[in-house]
């Protein structure tokens, strides 16, 4: 089963890369874009046959180690 961890920075929380990337993005011509935030998406191949069991056990990943709970927020999906 995977589950796919989406973890990105808390609102309020500075992102300059996000910034970095809207000011690329408006240097290359696309008008438009509002606010740019970057994150990361993990993807994990897991044992488990029960989603409900899968998605708390990527929850408890998250919390634990892929996410920094102080800056960041996190999503668990499981496909």
């Amino acid at each position: 089963m995977k589950a796919i961890v989406t973890v990105m920075l808390k609102n309020g929380v500075l992102d300059p890369q996000g910034k970095a990337i809207g000011h690329a993005l408006g240097t290359l011509g696309f008008a438009g874009v509002g606010e740019v935030r970057v994150g990361k998406r993990i993807e994990l191949e897991l044992a488990e046959t029960d989603p409900a069991a899968a998605r708390k056990a990527a929850e408890e990943m998250g919390r634990r180690l892929l996410a920094n709970l102080v800056i960041e927020s996190f999503t668990v999906e499981i496909v």
